[in-house]
């Protein structure tokens, strides 16, 4: 994880004070780990890009009503996760195209010796469902502990490791079917 609790309790209680220069600090801290969770969960540099940005608007909003600063990092995932939701029902509801069209995948047989490069470890994760791919996100890419894990997504820590568990079971699998051994 980028932060640690404390430090991003007083950078959360100086912006809820006013200070500028203390939300950039905050930004600048959170703004990757929350841009790479996204674009785990959307899989497109450009669209993580924009719901981003929205999620930076919502705790903008936000920011003033957060009663535990030092909860900050699992307040924050909470509205990225919410973004990404509200954008992936939008775009479900407008959009026509099958399935097929949506997940295609290239299948690259030139591996490196059986050794996983990111973008290898990211189309296996993008071969994997929503709820499994978000756990493995948060936990394992994000560093986010099993409590706050289970705090983002609204489920008590045992559904979390049932979901890890079974998360990277599938993951082994995918990436087995396109050839890397995990």
């Amino acid at each position: 994880m980028s932060g640690d609790g404390r430090r991003d309790g007083l950078l959360v209680v100086r912006c809820q004070l006013g200070e500028r220069e203390a939300f950039r600090e905050l930004v600048r801290v959170w703004h990757a780990p929350l841009w790479r969770y996204v674009r785990g969960m959307v899989g497109s540099p450009h669209l993580a890009d924009d719901l981003a940005q929205e999620a930076w608007v919502a705790v903008v909003r936000g920011l003033p009503r957060l009663r535990q600063p030092e909860r900050f990092a699992p307040w924050l995932f909470t509205i990225a996760r919410r973004t990404v939701a509200d954008h992936l029902r939008q775009a479900y509801q407008t959009a026509e195209t099958s399935v097929e069209e949506a997940g295609a995948v290239v299948d690259d047989d030139d591996s490196l010796g059986g050794v996983l490069n990111t973008m290898q470890v990211e189309a296996g994760l993008n071969g994997l469902p929503p709820l499994e791919r978000e756990v493995l996100i948060l936990f394992h890419l994000q560093d986010l502990p099993l409590a706050a894990c289970a705090e983002v997504l609204g489920v008590p820590p045992g559904t979390v490791k049932s979901r890890l568990h079974r998360a990277r079971r599938m993951l082994r699998r995918v990436l087995a079917e396109r050839g890397y051994e995990a």
